[in-house]
């Protein structure tokens, strides 16, 4: 009799729970209206299955209970007819719970004639893009031509790709009310890319493209989130998707860099020599700090270590340079040249204190390792000013992920001029935007990375 009754509670409870409960789906914001309501057919029925086979139970536990001593059971092996009607109800039910899902799919993953190509790299632990230029289409990629420069192995032989516009950061923009096909690569592991209000979710599997489409219907900042567990960073594996009015799009798009830009400002000549003693510059030259930049978001080097003060999978490039570092087995070190190299190189000979070892040997040449250098150090409290001058905000990477950040083009256009040895601090006042380049604002609640 108890089991009947608390059979009875549950089923009571779960309804109640179910209609009372504060926790809905976030509201739509794209087309796939279809998923919510495949979504609501799936409730419905195994909601019904529930209520009926629990209930059912209840009173079979309080109609056959036990009376007397002696009475056995009835003993029936089987009933053919019994089976028939369970195994035809339940076979209804699942091509219930099914069919609306397969109809539904057959049209995500078929966009339509107008939709736009969006593409979106996965790797641990951030997000890069790609969109097409006044062409309309993006250039053919293949892994041989990923570089520091091309982290997204755009074909520089494709004349399609020369002015397709590769963001390096976390945030992505997108018209409302046009539809978007989002061709999804892994450059590691299995990831997901996930915007719970656009309804829309896809794998991302090294070594294929996957795809599906939407189309955003209300303006506004999105979440983006990977959905596959894919490391020890997975849950910092965050993005923004920013939906735009047509204008303000536009106004946004006009401001990135292309993919032909971004390679001959690469293939420019090379910065003046580091000083003596293989530091670079009190500063860094500001090509060298836009190659460490790039190579920082083509090593994956910003998927764990920020550039705000925030503490991710690895430690903060904020502050790092000249600062004393406290090691896992009690030893302290300062963070000059030296020991950042050091540390990029042999990742594995000391652990910061409060951090595993899960940072992978990176095959990097002087220069590449000098270029890192420079750019950790402009982010240092001593090259604050300098660093300010040279790095505007929203342009070194995305900070660490999981904070919106603001739109990175493949690299940023040069710095406004890096100051003098000795000049008045500037003023507090926006600064001049050079070409190619844009500086948004973070969204709320994230870090300034300046």
């Amino acid at each position: 009799m108890a089991m009947a009754i608390a059979l009875v509670v549950i089923v009571v409870a779960t309804v109640l729970f179910h209609f009372l409960s504060p926790w809905w789906a976030t509201p739509l914001a794209s087309n796939w209206k279809q998923m919510d309501d495949t979504m609501t057919i799936t409730l419905v029925i195994t909601g019904v299955f529930f209520i009926v086979i629990n209930l059912f139970v209840a009173y079979i536990v309080w109609r056959f209970r036990h009376r007397q001593a002696g009475q056995g059971a009835a003993y029936e092996p089987e009933n053919k007819r019994l089976e028939l009607w369970l195994i035809g109800i339940s076979t209804v039910g699942i091509m219930a719970l099914l069919a609306p899902g397969l109809f539904v799919y057959a049209d995500y993953v078929h966009p339509p004639q107008s939709a736009t190509d969006v593409e979106a790299v996965g790797q641990q632990w951030q997000w890069s893009f790609r969109l097409p230029g006044r062409g309309g289409h993006l250039g053919t990629s293949d892994p041989r031509f990923v570089t520091a420069a091309n982290p997204l192995g755009v074909n520089p032989d494709d004349p399609r790709g020369q002015d397709n516009i590769v963001i390096t950061g976390n945030e992505l923009h997108l018209p409302v009310n046009k539809p978007v096909r989002m061709l999804l690569r892994s450059k590691d592991v299995l990831h997901d890319f996930y915007v719970p209000e656009f309804r829309a979710r896809m794998n991302l599997v090294p070594g294929l493209i996957t795809s599906f489409w939407f189309t955003p219907t209300k303006t506004g900042r999105y979440e983006i989130l990977c959905a596959q567990l894919c490391g020890v960073g997975h849950y910092n594996m965050r993005g923004t998707v920013v939906v735009d009015d047509q204008p303000a799009y536009d106004a946004w798009l006009a401001n990135q860099q292309t993919f032909a830009m971004a390679l001959a400002r690469a293939n420019a000549p090379p910065p003046p020599a580091p000083a003596a003693g293989g530091a670079p510059a009190a500063g860094g030259d500001s090509g060298l700090i836009d190659q460490g930049r790039a190579l920082a978001q083509s090593k994956g080097c910003a998927g764990c270590h920020s550039i705000d003060g925030n503490a991710g999978v690895g430690p903060t490039w904020k502050g790092l340079y000249d600062k004393t570092e406290t090691f896992a087995d009690g030893s302290t070190a300062k963070m000059d040249v030296a020991s950042i190299k050091h540390e990029i190189t042999e990742p594995q000979a000391r652990l910061v204190k409060g951090f595993g070892p899960l940072m992978p040997k990176i095959a990097l040449s002087d220069a590449e390792l000098d270029a890192l250098v420079a750019y950790i150090k402009s982010n240092s409290a001593a090259g604050a000013t300098t660093a300010a001058a040279t790095t505007p905000a929203g342009t070194a990477g995305g900070g660490t992920p999981g904070t919106a950040s603001a739109a990175n083009t493949i690299s940023t256009a040069p710095a406004a001029g890096v100051a003098a040895p000795s000049p008045p601090p500037p003023p507090p006042v926006k600064p001049d935007v050079p070409p190619g380049m844009t500086i948004t604002r973070p969204a709320a609640g994230a870090v300034n990375p300046q």
